[in-house]
This record gives structure tokens, sequence and C-alpha cells, in this order.
């Protein structure tokens, strides 16, 4: 009986809260989206699952959860506390963007530019919310809508947020498709929306090779904080565009990238134990992410459209709502508002323009804000 007593102590039932049910629903909140929804199921699953692995209750000492050194799943998720995994998935990304939109159209970088704003507004909101310097920084980058970028930066300038940064990062890019349609639709009008853009010209291979080497030198000069995140995604770029690494690149963009995804993923979702997670400090930067990633789609449908005053060739504003770097979602979500104005207007190719410029843009701002405050 005391053999069992003891067991029972230090069990799962004795030691559950309601703060791990709650944490429980999330998790499996997130995977029916992603299953039911299609809402970046590669992400929301491994968030989902990992979730419901982290608010399982255990007695520490057991050597097994992910907040005990030496752990299996603590030395998983040194990848996301040390800052490992981001880079390896730029370095993914990098090998299956194409830039050729933005190099046919150079001024749409500027829409890319201009949603980069939702970050520093949400700095700012955060400092006057109480949050210090350093976790204001970490906090506003999910504006970005990049969930790499925002765990990076965070595990550099606010590892006690880590968790509630990196979930709501991820959440708000699974939910593009919800939130962007009804900011585009209240700050355009049906004509905006109805118009046609050219076509783009054709980019020489000269000019692919050439960009990814150029862009690192001008961006690794301009925030040298962001060397690891930049160097991975042009590095990634360059093999693909070199023609000579194909191998490497089509890994790269594969094997290599889901592997990390998988890792960051879980590991993500298994640090969400309900005593750390659900704090009012992580209600606000949900409160707040929200309001980054609106703030940021909204900031470049309204520069298109300024640049459509003061420009002859016109722009469809919708295309702005791409500058958030949520490849290649955000890019798809303009297609689908423009062609349901107009089936025959084609907007994917334009807007992954300012899409993967969002890319670039965020981690600039993630190498400012760390050079700034880290």
């Amino acid at each position: 009986m005391e053999t069992l007593l003891q067991f029972l102590h230090t069990g799962a039932f004795f030691n559950f809260t309601i703060g791990n049910l709650v944490m429980l629903v999330v998790g499996a909140i997130f995977i029916y989206l992603a299953i039911t929804k299609d809402y970046e199921p590669l992400l929301l699953v491994p968030i989902g699952f990992g979730i419901l692995v982290g608010n399982i209750p255990l007695q520490w000492g057991m050597n097994i959860g992910i907040y005990e050194e030496g752990s299996v799943l603590s030395i998983l998720y040194k990848g996301v506390t040390q800052g490992w995994y981001p880079p390896l998935i730029f370095l993914g990304i990098g090998a299956m963007t194409d830039f050729s939109s933005l190099l046919a159209s150079p001024r749409l970088v500027l829409l890319g530019a201009a949603a980069q704003a939702g970050i520093f507004l949400t700095f700012l909101g955060s400092v006057a919310l109480g949050f210090s310097f350093t976790d204001a920084a970490a906090i506003g980058i999910i504006g970005g809508a990049d969930g790499p970028t925002a765990i990076f930066l965070s595990s550099k300038l606010a590892p006690e947020l880590l968790g509630a940064i990196a979930v709501s990062a991820y959440s708000y890019m699974a939910l593009v498709p919800v939130i962007q349609p009804p900011i585009i639709k209240l700050l355009t009008s049906k004509k905006e929306r109805l118009i046609r853009m050219e076509p783009a010209k054709p980019v020489s291979k000269r000019l692919r090779i050439l960009f990814p080497i150029i862009a690192f030198l001008i961006t690794g000069f301009i925030a040298p904080g962001s060397l690891n995140l930049l160097g991975f995604l042009f590095f990634g770029n360059l093999l693909k565009e070199s023609g000579v690494t194909e191998r490497l690149a089509q890994t790269a963009r594969t094997a290599f990238i889901d592997i990390i995804t998988i890792l960051l993923g879980f590991t993500v979702g298994a640090s969400t134990d309900a005593s750390r997670f659900l704090t009012p400090a992580s209600i606000k930067i949900f409160v707040l992410g929200a309001s980054a990633f609106a703030v940021a789609t909204a900031c470049g449908i309204l520069f298109a459209k300024l640049m459509n005053l003061l420009t002859k060739k016109k722009i469809n504003p919708i295309i702005g709502a791409a500058g958030v770097s949520a490849v290649p979602d955000s890019a798809r979500v303009c297609q689908m508002v423009g062609a349901q104005e107009d089936p025959r207007n084609f907007l994917i190719m334009h807007a992954m323009a300012p899409n993967v410029a969002g890319v670039i843009g965020s981690a600039v701002a993630a190498g400012i804000l760390l050079a700034t405050f880290g």
C-alpha cells in the first residue's frame, strides 16, 4: 500500500492541474486546426503534440522533463534555447526560395520593409505595458510573422519568454488565412483590389547567382547581428541558383529542413508546461502578437496605397499584405483575395516579391534589435 501511495503521489494524476488541462486542450486544438483546416500542418502538428507531451506532469528528478538537465528533451531543446535551429531552417528556406519576382520588380522590396513597422510599433507597445526593453524587442519581432527569427531573437534577449513568443509567432503564422483577408478588405476598395499588374520580366541566371552574394554583403554590413540568419538564407539560395550544387540544395529544402522543423516544433510545444506558460506575461504576449501581425499587414497595404499616389505604374495594394514574412502563405492569401474579385487576376508572383523581402526585412530587424539591446 505504501508503494502504491508513493506511485500515486509521483504520478501524473496526483500532480495534474487545471492549467495542464487547459494546455492539453490547446494542444488538441492545434492538431485539430492542422488536420481539418490545413493551417500550417507541418508546424502545428509537431507543436500541438509537443504541448500534449509537455503537460503530462512529472515528478522532478526522473530526468525526463524538458527542463531537467541531461534529459533527451532537454538536449533537443538546446537547439531552441541556444538558437541553433533557426539558422538551419533559414538554410532550407533559402534553398527553396526564388527571388526572381523581387529582382524583376525591385521597388516591391519597399513593401517588405514597410511591413516591418509592425515590429517596432509593437516594441513601443510592449514597453508601454511594462516589459523591459530586451523583452519588448523579443516580443516585437512577432510582427514579422517569422517563427525562426522570433525564436532566434528571444533565445538571445528574453529566454524566459521563449515558449510564449515561439508559440505565439507560429500560431499567427498558421492563422494567416484567417487574420489577413478582413484587414485587406477593410483597407482597400473594390477598385483597388481589381488592379491588374503587368507580368514580371524574366531574370537572367547571372543575376540570380549574384543576388545572394551581393544581398548578403549589404545586409551583413547594415545589421551584423543578423549574420547567422541571413548568412544561411543566402547560402541556401546560392546552393539553389548556382546550378552545380543541386544535390545539396535538394537536401537542404527537403529532408534537412523537415528534420529541423520536427525537432523545433516538438520541443517548443513540449516547453509549454502550464506552470511556466500560463502567466499574465504570456497572455500579454499573445495580445501583442496579434496586434503586431495586424499592424504589420496594415502597414504593408497602406504603403502600397502611398506608392500608388506617388507613381504612375500602379500596384495592387493587396500584395502589401505579403510584406510579412510568412512565406508563402501570405502570398497565397493575396492571390485568394484578388481572385475573389477577379478570377483572372494573378497576383501570387507579384506578392512573392514583398513576401521574400519580408523574410530579409524581419531578419535585418532582428539583427538591429540584437545589436541595440543584446
